[in-house]
């Protein structure tokens, strides 16, 4: 569908009707350049505050939503697929009449924003960031992909977490953000993924780690900057943004040395500067 024809509408403060009927709470701070920010998995727009708050306050318009089933949006019970999750930014993005828009995606967010552009292009997208991102090239060990991951321990790892989901948070929160991060940093990101319906949880994992995007890199056609951390335990580089930068036509990697997948709080100045600056070019 073509984003000039969709009947998105907001119909509640600060929430946006989908297509079907799914209602995605935004935030929409300043004004100025437009940066739209979609969250890494079990996550929400909570996790922006420290990017949105400062490049607000520096002349860009900020905006963030919860993913279905994430946070203040609504959990339909469905729609947790790569066919849905991309309509629903480009509900998003004319609801808000968003234009020349730089689209900033963690983690998860890194598949919804490929499957975006091959579906609707790049007609409102001026440049995209992808922070950590985990769901692309393609995750999974296949024949034609020997450095993937082996598919049963990728099954021993959501079974992991689908039968202790904040056991299995605590466990790994020092390796997402690295060593020194406070307790109350680590309860507020807890809190936010056991927010987080659990089946979406669950959907969300198994298409992350089974979507082949390789062919959908090849075809990127507007300027992408990759931004990851040489220590990021969740999302190791060599199996991430090293190959999915070789693929993207003119992508730029930046590593930051000691980074780890919770980037957008660890090395917030470093990533905040490199957003503004990259918004600009």
């Amino acid at each position: 569908m073509n984003i000039a024809t969709r009947d998105a509408r907001i119909l509640l403060p600060n929430h946006i009707t989908t297509q079907d009927g799914a209602a995605l709470f935004y935030r929409d701070w300043g004004a100025g350049i437009p940066i739209l920010f979609l969250s890494g998995w079990t996550l929400n727009s909570d996790m922006w505050a420290y990017q949105m708050e400062p490049l607000s306050r520096r002349g860009f318009r900020c905006i963030a939503y919860d993913r279905r089933a994430h946070g203040r949006s609504s959990e339909p019970g469905r729609g947790y697929d790569f066919d849905t999750l991309p309509e629903d930014l480009a509900d998003v993005v004319q609801a808000l009449r968003l234009e020349n828009v730089t689209l900033v995606g963690h983690s998860f967010a890194s598949g919804e924003i490929v499957r975006y552009l091959s579906r609707h292009g790049t007609d409102k997208v001026a440049r995209v960031v992808l922070v950590s991102p985990a769901a692309i090239p393609f995750l999974l060990r296949t024949a034609d992909n020997p450095g993937g991951i082996d598919s049963e321990v990728i099954e021993q790892a959501r079974r992991a977490f689908l039968s202790d989901f904040p056991g299995w948070a605590e466990a790994n929160a020092e390796p997402y953000f690295g060593p020194g991060t406070s307790r109350a940093v680590i309860d507020w990101t807890i809190g936010m993924m056991t927010q987080t319906s659990l089946l979406a949880a669950g959907e969300l994992n198994r298409i992350q780690m089974s979507t082949d995007f390789r062919p959908e890199l090849a075809r990127i056609e507007v300027p992408t900057l990759i931004i990851h951390g040489d220590k990021d335990a969740s999302a190791p580089l060599e199996l991430t943004s090293r190959p999915a930068a070789a693929l993207i036509p003119g992508a730029r990697l930046e590593v930051y040395e000691g980074g780890p997948h919770g980037l957008y709080f660890t090395h917030k100045e470093r990533l905040n500067q490199d957003l503004a600056c990259f918004a600009c070019e």
